[in-house]
């Protein structure tokens, strides 16, 4: 009975174990096929996340820096001077008849007036040569009195036949030949008293003694330089242009400039001629300007430094340079309307000296925001908006 009950105990042993080893195998099972459903789901419901990812996250944030508002702003160009100042009017007084000068009563530095005796040339030879010519003279009239007389009495003798014609033609032809004399001697004594006259000299311009080149004591000769004087009162800017510039310069267009010594002054010129033709050695051409110098502030020979308006414009819509983007050699830009950008072709005119502002002449009107950032991602009909507080959507103003 023992080893009956043995076998039996033994066998509920195995028995036992073969359902502990069933359940754990069970529970293996399970946790597996769990582990499984488990990531099957989690992939099934990370594809929808991975959609939402991938989905817009809204309208791109614009800097400040990255938008500009179209100005109203007058814009030119300009075009660089730089020259000499030379007086308009001057001239050199010269010598016009020959002697000792006597005096010179100015100096450089001086204003004088036109007509203003300036020197005198000694006169004593002049004074002998107008007096014989003056006697002269008074013998080429007696001489035709006595003709006249002469010439009467034979007219009246011919009428009655005392004489014949050819006497009294001669009469006649004497009286014509001391009439000439008269003529003759009359014109001498004029050039004897201009020469008289001329050993005085004086001003033939209001100006201001700019050399003296001779003094008391020297023997002159005509054409000899006496003095020299200059007009002050208008200046003329003598200034080179390159010559591809030359065709938008025109008559009356306004330059202004500085000069050395006089600051932050500025001074005016007027375009007053152009030369047609070239520097054959910098293929410039030359301007002359006008410069008005009533108050005498400039002096001849000053260096000048300008500039020249070509062409300005009245106060018209500006952006900057960088908001204007092309295409197919059609330039535009992008507005920023109602927080989308929009594509607006312009008509572009003038710049900025330094082309940091361009013109735009149509197709924008002032208070408009554009993009003038270059950022190759934003295109016409992005969505933006404007960093800030409230970063709200701009608004294009109504033109």
């Amino acid at each position: 009975m023992s080893a009956i009950t043995h076998s039996r105990d033994a066998e509920r042993v195995r028995a036992r174990r073969k359902s502990v080893l069933l359940v754990m195998a069970l529970l293996v099972l399970l946790a597996v096929a769990g582990g499984w459903i488990a990531t099957r789901g989690g992939s099934a419901q990370a594809k929808p996340a991975d959609k939402d990812a991938k989905a817009p996250v809204g309208p791109m944030e614009l800097a400040a820096a990255d938008v500009a508002t179209v100005e109203l702003r007058a814009l030119s160009r300009r075009l660089p001077l730089s020259g000499t100042l030379t007086p308009l009017v001057q001239t050199t007084v010269k010598s016009r008849v020959s002697g000792d000068l006597l005096d010179v009563q100015v100096r450089e530095g001086q204003h004088v007036d036109k007509g203003q005796v300036l020197a005198h040339i000694d006169v004593r030879n002049l004074g002998a040569q107008f007096e014989a010519q003056r006697a002269a003279l008074d013998k080429a009239r007696a001489d035709l009195a006595l003709a006249k007389v002469n010439r009467d009495s034979n007219a009246r003798m011919l009428e009655q036949k005392f004489i014949s014609q050819n006497a009294y033609d001669s009469a006649q032809s004497a009286y014509d030949a001391a009439a000439a004399s008269v003529k003759v001697a009359e014109a001498q004594a004029r050039v004897a008293q201009i020469s008289l006259d001329d050993a005085v000299v004086r001003a033939p311009i209001s100006g201001i003694v700019s050399q003296r080149l001779v003094q008391p004591g020297e023997k002159v000769s005509p054409d000899s330089p006496l003095l020299a004087i200059v007009d002050l009162r208008h200046l003329e800017l003598e200034a080179p242009a390159p010559a591809s510039e030359v065709p938008a310069v025109k008559i009356g267009q306004i330059a202004h400039f500085k000069v050395g010594g006089y600051g932050d002054r500025p001074f005016e010129a007027t375009v007053e001629r152009i030369n047609p033709a070239t520097d054959a050695g910098t293929r410039s051409i030359k301007l002359y300007l006008s410069v008005d110098n009533a108050d005498g502030a400039l002096k001849g020979g000053m260096f000048a430094q300008g500039e020249l308006v070509l062409d300005q414009s009245a106060p018209s819509p500006t952006v900057p340079s960088t908001a204007i983007r092309s295409d197919a050699g059609v330039a535009y830009v992008l507005v920023i309307d109602n927080g989308k950008l929009v594509r607006r072709t312009v008509t572009l005119g003038l710049k900025t000296d330094d082309a940091s502002f361009v013109e735009v002449r149509d197709g924008l009107a002032a208070g408009t925001p554009v993009l003038a950032a270059k950022i190759d991602k934003l295109q016409d009909g992005a969505a933006v908006r404007l960093a800030g507080p409230s970063a709200t959507p701009a608004r294009t103003p109504v033109q």
